[in-house]
């Protein structure tokens, strides 16, 4: 049953519906289940981009890991780590060459100098995390991370609560940003985060203000590290699994899906395309 905070999906109003220009979308548990897309999710951003919605997907993944996923998805971009690097398509950019016959352009929004600075600092955090919390390891995806750190909660290992907040509280002690995804805790230094990113990749691709437009565009989440773009989009919506988090959300979504994961997704696609029929 949907919480009484979040109106069904299924309830949107059709006006509403028909004057989206975009989404916005979290890539795991929302997109996928089991670290894979499901052929629904996958058969939705297609719809979607044949509709001319375009869907950027913002994810806590790291650049290395979401490249792949850039340059095959049906999506306009895949802003990574936070909103710290953002991986899109065009004709003329430069990084690597796909058989589609564009090249995956990488972009990030800190400077290389920043980014050596702080690397040092992120080494130094993930050891200490690994020496003061009993039973965490880094993420299985660490290898492909150039801005942050990511601890793994419940993707391949499995952490109580109360280590989690013992790690997210470490990462802030040494003055990073920490956020819990449905699968890790992710630490950074800088002030980028999701609703950060959204704007970025939003003014760069389209030279549009996010800002200007909020009830134009749909934000997709599922877990308690999307508050801060539910509570910013007035037309947010979170995936049925979002239930899980009930009683640790302080910022709920304004709308819930029926179905979880990339069913959900699929599910407010399909609302969004009939709208336009």
């Amino acid at each position: 049953m949907p919480d009484p905070f979040a109106q069904p999906w299924s309830q949107l109003p059709p006006a509403a519906a028909c004057a989206v220009r975009g989404v916005l979308t979290d890539i795991d548990d929302t997109l996928t289940t089991a670290g894979a897309i499901t052929p629904e999710a996958l058969q939705a951003l297609a719809d979607l981009r044949t509709a001319g919605i375009p869907v950027i997907a913002i994810t806590g993944r790291p650049m290395g890991w979401s490249e792949p996923f850039a340059a095959a998805w049906p999506v306009d971009a895949i802003v990574a780590e936070n909103g710290a690097v953002a991986l899109f398509r065009e004709s003329n950019g430069a990084v690597a060459l796909f058989r589609d016959g564009a090249q995956l352009r990488t972009e990030y929004a800190q400077s290389k100098s920043v980014r050596a600075h702080n690397a040092r600092r992120l080494r130094e955090v993930a050891a200490r995390v690994l020496r003061e919390v009993p039973g965490a390891t880094l993420a299985q995806d660490s290898a492909g991370r150039v801005t942050d750190i990511a601890v793994d909660h419940a993707e391949f290992a499995q952490l109580a609560p109360a280590q989690v907040e013992q790690v997210a509280a470490l990462m802030r002690s040494e003055g990073m940003t920490a956020s819990v995804s449905s699968i890790h805790i992710n630490g950074w230094f800088g002030a980028h985060d999701k609703l950060s990113g959204a704007r970025w990749i939003v003014c760069r691709l389209f030279n549009r203000d996010i800002d200007a437009e909020l009830a134009l565009w749909v934000y997709v989440g599922d877990s308690t590290n999307d508050q801060a773009m539910f509570g910013h989009f007035p037309l947010s919506v979170g995936v049925a699994n979002l239930l899980q988090f009930k009683n640790v959300l302080s910022v709920w979504p304004a709308y819930i899906t029926e179905g979880e994961r990339g069913s959900g997704f699929a599910e407010v696609a399909r609302t969004l395309i009939q709208a336009r029929a």
